[in-house]
């Protein structure tokens, strides 16, 4: 072959290179340019387990792109597998342009994805490590089947000094941000985060000058005073105060609430309780025993544990329901006072009955 006809072979195959080249190019670039189809800004939940393919499919079937091809052809020619996204929250705007869509999955060093958004994760009104998790699954990835297993697993209990009946006063209700792909594990290293910003010197300086020993004991009581009253916090303190007041004389903190916890959901809409449901044997009904219940019967608004931890200044030991539907207390230092409020309010009680 001549030297000419080598110089041309070899100029041809330069000019197809070049060709072909600037075609995956330019279909890259036209891909990348490719927009969204969904008509309004969306939430997308990225499994990272998918492959790229899938991936694809799932978007096109939750109708965010309407265009397969474009997307995984310009994720390959960036050299992309699923193994570069971040599993998680996103949220796809209007018109985002496929270029932008997969930057914006590319995980980062951290673990999450260039876009990928924090979810608020809010739980409140719990009695129960059970409830927690059943609030908590909706907002991240771990289901509340795991999240109850490694809350109460030996591990948890024994890294964070809890025990199965203490634990739950681990968890302060508040909304919280984190990532939707956050594990069991994560979660309650997150809420033993925000315990230990809790429970700072302040606080537990204030904790002992109250005459508790632990932040689980704070808990505990403030979940029986919110239990006693969920709705007027004016008398948070009051009831605080009433409590510690029983807790330092000996005697028996008498609550309803901790008896009814015994029960579990088998009281709910019953109206009049009785000395049959006040006699059952629990370690947590204190008309039976001593003290404080092992651990709190709900996760209480810290509102409340500051409560107790700022109790009001007084000498109580007895609380009475008021005559009227405003959810008040008449509260008594001497059994002859609380004996006349709790007539008054039987017999006024009596009389709505009587008028129903």
């Amino acid at each position: 072959m001549s030297k000419g006809r080598k110089i041309l072979i070899g100029a041809v195959a330069i000019a197809l290179v070049g060709v072909i080249f600037g075609w995956k190019l330019l279909s890259a670039y036209m891909d990348g340019m490719t927009k969204t189809s969904n008509v309004k800004t969306v939430r997308y939940i990225l499994n990272e387990e998918l492959t790229l393919d899938e991936i694809a499919i799932d978007l096109k079937n939750k109708k965010i792109i309407d265009d397969i091809a474009s997307f995984t052809g310009l994720a390959e020619y960036k050299a992309l597998t699923n193994k570069d996204f971040a599993g998680g929250m996103y949220e796809i705007e209007v018109g985002t342009s496929y270029r932008n869509l997969i930057n914006g999955f590319i995980k980062m060093q951290n673990g999450q994805g260039v876009a990928e958004k924090p979810v608020k994760v809010t739980f409140n009104n719990c009695n129960t490590v059970y409830d927690l998790a059943g609030k908590v699954s909706h907002c991240i990835e771990a289901d509340s089947t795991t999240l109850v297993r490694t809350i109460l697993s030996g591990n948890t209990l024994s890294k964070y000094d809890f025990t199965v009946e203490t634990v739950p006063a681990l968890f302060l209700p508040n909304t919280y941000e984190m990532y939707y792909d956050t594990d069991a594990e994560q979660f309650i290293a997150r809420m033993a985060e925000e315990f230990k910003k809790f429970w700072n010197p302040e606080r537990m300086q204030k904790l002992k000058a109250v005459g508790l020993t632990s932040p689980s004991q704070a808990v505990t009581l403030a979940s029986v005073v919110y239990g006693e009253q969920g709705k007027n916090p004016s008398e948070w303190p009051i009831i605080a105060r009433l409590y510690l007041n029983r807790v330092n004389t000996g005697m028996r903190l008498q609550s309803d609430p901790t008896f009814k916890f015994c029960w579990g959901d088998q009281l709910k809409g019953v109206q009049r309780l009785t000395y049959e449901h006040r006699n059952k044997d629990c370690p947590y009904n204190t008309y039976l025993h001593d003290g404080l219940p092992p651990g709190p019967i709900s996760l209480p608004p810290t509102a409340v544990v500051e409560a107790v931890l700022n109790p009001d200044n007084n000498n109580y030991i007895y609380m009475c329901a008021q005559p009227n539907y405003e959810g008040l207390h008449n509260f008594s230092s001497d059994y002859a006072t609380h004996d006349r409020y709790a007539k008054e309010f039987q017999n006024w009680l009596a009389s709505e009955l009587a008028n129903q």
